[in-house]
């Protein structure tokens, strides 16, 4: 078998003699790196090329085995790496101590050449089963959550087409939404929430009446109140949910309609009363409504739009994110053309 192909024992003690032993008796089987210091160790198990296995000695100079074990398990990167202590310190205090810091087995010295090769084959191989589950559960989890999102989008799709729209509206906005939430810094888990969330923010036309959804020409006065409902279906079809990512859409559902002047609906919240989440999808729903065509209206113009977020910077948005938006515009324009509606 060649060297590469072999896994990695990673030997620490400070007497170079122990490490010639454990050497000389893991050689023929894995590929041995050593360390004669506890910081050397921690550096080795942190590498690129991280150990598939730890053998670690308690009393060292320095940095004892303990302390060594502490930090590796309190490191991320180093954790799931399986830790035995092989050492002269035999008392029961001694290994209770070893396994409360994480170590998976206890070897007292003078070691035993077999016992050191099954507790070793054990644990690797324990370790093996948990890296392959590990990333089975990840694999699926990764599954479940592409679906999950994948439902979402379609389901914000299927309230644009009842509103006579292609169903890329939905596709766009939540694009430009993402481009002003990286473009202020937000956190980059809250911006993939936020564009997954983004899609559901008219789900709550689905309630609407076609006649008053599908009108073309202006709506009156009691037409214009049925139709401001829909933000609060949308809250009540998407519900209280303990799911970051259902609450942030019902939360956009539920805000993208007020105004920073407090002219907006439902609730007639100003300035920063209203999410952030809200604020950032009323300029993006808005700049794409406004370049869209539709049956009742042409598209306007990119620089016709531009003149009115600037026109409307502190009475319908945002006025800090207006320009934030503007200077997404290379990108904003690229996804306009890739999911065009014709």
């Amino acid at each position: 078998m060649a060297d590469t192909d072999l896994q990695t024992i990673l030997v620490v003690d400070d007497n170079p003699d122990n490490i010639d032993v454990l050497s000389g008796i893991l050689r023929p089987q894995y590929k041995v790196k050593a360390s004669v210091s506890g910081k050397l160790a921690l550096r080795i198990a942190g590498g690129k090329q991280k150990p598939d296995l730890i053998l670690l000695d308690i009393m060292m100079p320095e940095m004892d085995g303990y302390q060594v074990c502490e930090q590796l398990k309190a490191n991320p990167i180093t954790r799931d790496i399986p830790v035995i202590f092989v050492t002269a310190k035999s008392e029961a205090e001694d290994e209770r101590r070893g396994f409360e810091l994480g170590a998976v087995d206890y070897i007292t010295k003078p070691v035993s050449m077999p016992i050191v090769l099954a507790r070793i084959r054990t644990h690797l191989a324990l370790y093996d089963q948990q890296r392959e589950l590990a990333a089975q559960v990840k694999q699926r989890t990764e599954e479940i959550e592409e679906t999950r999102h994948e439902i979402i989008k379609r389901l914000g799709r299927a309230a644009e087409y009842k509103d006579n729209e292609t169903g890329m509206h939905v596709i766009r906005m939540s694009y430009y939404a993402r481009f002003l939430a990286e473009r202020i810094g937000a956190a980059p888990e809250w911006v993939e929430l936020l564009f997954y969330a983004a899609p559901m923010h008219d789900i709550g036309k689905i309630g609407i009446p076609d006649h008053v959804l599908l009108k073309e020409g202006r709506l009156n006065e009691d037409e214009w109140r049925i139709m401001q409902k829909h933000v609060e279906y949308g809250a009540d079809i998407l519900g209280n949910h303990d799911s970051e990512l259902l609450s942030l859409a019902r939360e956009v559902a539920l805000t993208h309609h007020e105004k920073w002047d407090g002219s907006g609906y439902p609730n007639g919240l100003k300035g920063e009363e209203i999410p952030l989440s809200g604020r950032i999808v009323a300029i993006a729903d808005v700049f794409d409504a406004l370049t869209s065509t539709r049956p009742y209206k042409k598209a306007w113009s990119d620089e016709e739009v531009i003149t009115f977020l600037n026109e409307q910077a502190g009475k319908h948005f945002d006025p800090a994110l207006v320009p934030e938006f503007l200077a997404c515009m290379p990108q904003v324009l690229e996804v306009k053309a890739q999911f065009s509606d014709e």
